[in-house]
C-alpha cells in the first residue's frame, strides 16, 4: 500500500489549509489524520481512498496507550468532524511533544507545533464547534463553593450570635412571607422581624419556634368566621392583619426577657427564670387572642366580668364560656411546646397556665373598669396588652421562686 499526501485523500483538507493561509488572525492546523493512518492499530473512516466516497458522518481516535501517539492522546479532545481533525483553541498555547509513540516506527519526528490563541476578543467560531455542546466556564471569583457552607455554619452558631439571628431571620421570613402577609400590615412585619431577631439571639431557635407557634394559632383564631365578626363591628382591623403597635403590644415582656438573657443579668441561674417569663407572657397573650377571637365567633352568651350581666360579644371585659376554655386550651398546647423544646420543666409548664389564666382575668378586670373610660384614654388596646403579658410573666417567675423553690427545699 504506497503513501500518499493527505490532500491526495481529501481534496477538502486542501480547501481548508488554503482558507486558513489566507486569515488576517494567524491559525494552525494540527494534521493527526496522516498519524493515524501509519498508526497500525487506529481505525481510519471509510472516507480513506479505498472507499467510493465520503459516506462517513465522523471519525474517531482511540485515545489509549495501544493506538494515537500518547502526545496526542494526552493533550486533544475528541472532535467529531467528517474528515479531518481540525485545530482545537486552547485557552493557552500547547506545545506538542516531540516524542512520538513506540508503535510508530516509520513515521518521521514531528518538529513542534504550536497552536495559537486568536487575538481578537471575539473571534469567529469555526463551522464545527456549532455542533459542540455548550460549555460554561466559571472562574473561582464568579462562585465561591464555601460560601454557603460558611453562612450554614453560621446560621447554626451555638450559642446564637446576631449574625446567626439575622440569616435564620431572612431566610424563614422569606419562605414564610405567604402567612405573615396574612396576618401583619408592612409596618408589623418589620416590627415582627426585629422581634424574631431578637428572640434567635436570646433563646436561639426553640425560642422563635414558640413565637411562631404563638402567631399561627393567633392569627388562624382571628380569622375564625371574619366575615359574622366583620358584620357585628367586632373584627380586627384590617381583615385582622395587625400593625406593629399589636406586634409590640404582644411582645413587650418577651423583648425585655430576652435583653435580660442576652446580657446575662443575674448569671445562668437567672436565665432560667428570664425563659420562664418569655414562655409564660406569649402563652398568657395567646391565651388572650384565643379566648377573645373565638368568644366573639362561637359564644353563645357574653358576661361582663365585673358584674357578670349579659353584654353583647366584643364588649371590653366580657367573657364567655367557649372563649375562657378555647384560650385555657391554648395556653397548654404553648406552654407544652415550650417544655418540648427545652425551655422549660413539666412543673415551669404548669405555671405558665396558671398565669397566663390569672392574667387573663386581670386584663378583662382592667378592660371593663377603665379602658376607654374618661381620665383612662390613654389605655388603648395595645397598653392593656402590655398590662397583661407583663403579670403573666411576672407573676410566673414569682410562682416559680416561691412554690416550687420552697417544695425543692
Amino acid at each position: 500500500m504506497g503513501r500518499c499526501t493527505l490532500e491526495e485523500r481529501c481534496p477538502a483538507v486542501a480547501v481548508v489549509k488554503g482558507v486558513l493561509s489566507n486569515m488576517t488572525t494567524p491559525v494552525g492546523l494540527l494534521d493527526v489524520t496522516t498519524l493515524c493512518v501509519e498508526e497500525r492499530w487506529s481505525p481510519v473512516g471509510l472516507w480513506d481512498w479505498w472507499a467510493k466516497g465520503n459516506d462517513c458522518d465522523h471519525w474517531c481516535l482511540y485515545l489509549s496507550a495501544d493506538s494515537t501517539p500518547d502526545s496526542f492522546s494526552l493533550e486533544l479532545p475528541f472532535c467529531p468532524n467528517k474528515a479531518i481533525k481540525m485545530a482545537t483553541f486552547l485557552p493557552t498555547p500547547v506545545t506538542l511533544s516531540s516524542n512520538p509513540s513506540i508503535f510508530l516506527p516509520k513515521f518521521p519526528k514531528p518538529s513542534p507545533k504550536i497552536l495559537f490563541i486568536p487575538s481578537n476578543s471575539n473571534p469567529k467560531i469555526p463551522i464545527f464547534q456549532k455542533r459542540m455542546p455548550t460549555q460554561i466556564q466559571a472562574s473561582a471569583s464568579d462562585l465561591d463553593p464555601g460560601f454557603l457552607q460558611q453562612a450554614i455554619q453560621l446560621a447554626q452558631s451555638s450559642p446564637p450570635t446576631w449574625q446567626s439571628a439575622l440569616i435564620n431571620n431572612v431566610v424563614i421570613f422569606l419562605l414564610g412571607s405567604p402567612i405573615l402577609v396574612s396576618g401583619l400590615s408592612l409596618s408589623g412585619i418589620a416590627a415582627a422581624f426585629l422581634l424574631g431577631t431578637l428572640t434567635w439571639r436570646a433563646f436561639g431557635s426553640p425560642g422563635f419556634l414558640l413565637v411562631a407557634t404563638y402567631f399561627v394559632i393567633g392569627t388562624a383564631a382571628t380569622k375564625v368566621k371574619m366575615a359574622q365578626k366583620e358584620a357585628q363591628g367586632v373584627a380586627e382591623k384590617r381583615k385582622g392583619r395587625r400593625g406593629p403597635g399589636s406586634v409590640i403590644g404582644s411582645s413587650a415582656a418577651g423583648c425585655v426577657c430576652a435583653v435580660l438573657s442576652i446580657y446575662g443579668i443575674g448569671g445562668e441561674i437567672y436565665n432560667r427564670l428570664w425563659q420562664l417569663g418569655f414562655v409564660a407572657s406569649f402563652c398568657t397573650k395567646l391565651s388572650d387572642t384565643v379566648s377573645s377571637e373565638i368568644g366573639k365567633a362561637y359564644g353563645k352568651t357574653t358576661y361582663l366580668i365585673t358584674t357578670f350581666k349579659i353584654v353583647p360579644r366584643g364588649t371590653e371585659g366580657a367573657v364567655s364560656i367557649e372563649g375562657t376554655f378555647a384560650g385555657l386550651l391554648a395556653s397548654i398546647l404553648l406552654a407544652s411546646v415550650g417544655c418540648l423544646m427545652g425551655q422549660i420543666h413539666v412543673p415551669e409548664a404548669v405555671i405558665c397556665v396558671i398565669a397566663s389564666q390569672i392574667a387573663n382575668v386581670g386584663e378583662s378586670i382592667i378592660g371593663a373598669a377603665l379602658q376607654e373610660k374618661e381620665g383612662f384614654r390613654w389605655l388603648n388596646n395595645d397598653a392593656v396588652n402590655v398590662i397583661n403579658i407583663s403579670m403573666g410573666s411576672i407573676l410566673a417567675v414569682l410562682m416559680q421562686q416561691l412554690i416550687l423553690q420552697s417544695w425543692r427545699r
